[in-house]
C-alpha cells in the first residue's frame, strides 16, 4: 500500500513540475539516411557510419540501400523518390552515386519544400524529388570549410569526407543550411519518358526493375488505366521500346496479383508504389525479354482488340 502511495505521489510531483515548465521532453534525435552504389563488401559504408557517429553519437543512422548498380545515377534518383515520403520531414538523406567524384561536378545540399534535406553530388540524382515535391533552396557545399577535418588531400571518397560529414552536422543542428555554401539557381536534371495519355494509349518509362524478381516497373500511375476504362480482367497490348528499337510486344491481362494467371504467363498489375508493372508469374520477365531500365526505355499500353 505504501509503495502504491509513493508511486502516486511521484507521478503527481512530476506532473506538477511539467505544468510549471520545469520538465521538458527530450529533443528528438536527428536522422540520417544513406544511399550509395558502394555495396557492403568492404569498409566504405561503415566508414560513412563512423564519420556520422564521430560528429554526433545521438544521431539515428539508417540505410536506404547500398546496392544501386555502379554509376547508375538514374536508379539512385528513382529509389530516393520512392522512399522519401515515408520518412519524417526533418530527415537528412545522403545519396552518393558519383561517377564524377573529384571532378568539377558540384556537391550540394538541397532543401525540399516539405522540409527534408538531401546531400548529394549534383549529377541528376535530384531529378525526381525536385520535380515531384519541389525545391525550396539548394546550396553548393563549400568544401574548404565543410568537410571532414584532415581529408583535404582525399579526392575519391566524398561520400565519407564531405557528404556524411555535412549531413551529420546538419542533422545534429551544428551547421545551418544557410552556412553550407553559396546559393544555386538550379540543379542538374535527367530527361526521361514521362507518363502520359496519347490518344487511346498510355506511354511511360521504365525507371527501374524489381531486382529480386525481374518484374518491369513503369512510372504510369494506376489511375491512368481507369481513365482509359481499362479494368481488372481486361486484356492489354504492351510494347516495350529501347529508344526507337522495339524489344517486346505482348498481349496480357490486367489483374490484381500474380496468381491470377498460370505459371510463367505475362500479366499487367499495380505494384507496391501504385504504378503499373509487368511480370511473368514466378518467372523473370526482364531476363526473358531482354528488358532493362533507364531514361531511354519506353512502355506503350493500349486496350487489346477483342478477337
Amino acid at each position: 500500500m505504501q509503495n502504491a502511495r509513493n508511486r502516486l505521489l511521484s507521478v503527481w510531483f512530476v506532473t506538477c513540475l511539467a505544468c510549471a515548465g520545469f520538465v521538458q521532453a527530450a529533443d528528438r534525435a536527428g536522422i540520417v539516411v544513406l544511399q550509395t552504389d558502394f555495396g557492403v563488401k568492404d569498409q566504405a559504408v561503415a566508414a560513412m557510419h563512423g564519420v556520422i557517429r564521430k560528429v554526433d553519437r545521438g544521431l539515428v543512422v539508417e540505410d536506404l540501400t547500398h546496392e544501386i548498380p555502379p554509376f547508375n545515377i538514374w536508379e539512385a534518383a528513382y529509389r530516393l523518390n520512392a522512399v522519401i515520403d515515408y520518412w519524417p520531414t526533418d530527415t537528412v538523406f545522403v545519396s552518393v552515386v558519383d561517377p564524377g567524384v573529384g571532378t568539377s561536378r558540384k556537391s550540394v545540399v538541397l532543401r525540399l519544400k516539405n522540409g527534408q534535406t538531401i546531400v548529394t553530388p549534383d549529377n541528376g540524382t535530384l531529378t525526381l524529388v525536385a520535380e515531384r515535391i519541389g525545391v525550396d533552396a539548394v546550396r553548393e557545399i563549400d568544401e574548404t570549410r565543410n568537410r571532414l577535418p584532415g581529408s583535404e588531400g582525399s579526392y575519391t571518397f566524398h561520400g565519407r569526407d564531405v557528404y556524411s560529414y555535412v549531413a551529420a552536422l546538419l542533422a545534429g543542428g551544428r551547421l545551418a543550411f544557410d552556412d553550407v555554401g553559396p546559393l544555386q539557381s538550379g540543379i542538374v536534371s535527367i530527361a526521361y519518358e514521362k507518363a502520359r495519355i496519347v490518344g487511346a494509349g498510355l506511354i511511360g518509362g521504365i525507371p527501374v526493375l524489381d531486382p529480386q524478381y525481374g518484374n518491369v516497373w513503369t512510372n504510369i500511375p494506376a489511375d491512368m488505366l481507369a481513365s482509359l476504362k481499362i479494368r481488372a480482367g481486361d486484356h492489354v497490348s504492351v510494347t516495350i521500346n529501347e529508344g526507337e528499337a522495339i524489344r517486346s510486344t505482348l498481349t496480357m491481362p490486367y489483374v490484381h496479383t500474380f496468381g491470377d494467371v498460370p505459371l510463367g504467363q505475362p500479366l499487367l498489375y499495380v505494384n507496391s508504389v501504385g504504378m503499373v508493372a509487368i511480370a511473368l508469374n514466378q518467372k523473370d520477365f526482364a531476363s526473358a525479354y531482354g528488358i532493362a531500365s533507364g531514361p531511354a526505355w519506353r512502355v506503350t499500353i493500349t486496350a487489346a482488340k477483342a478477337e
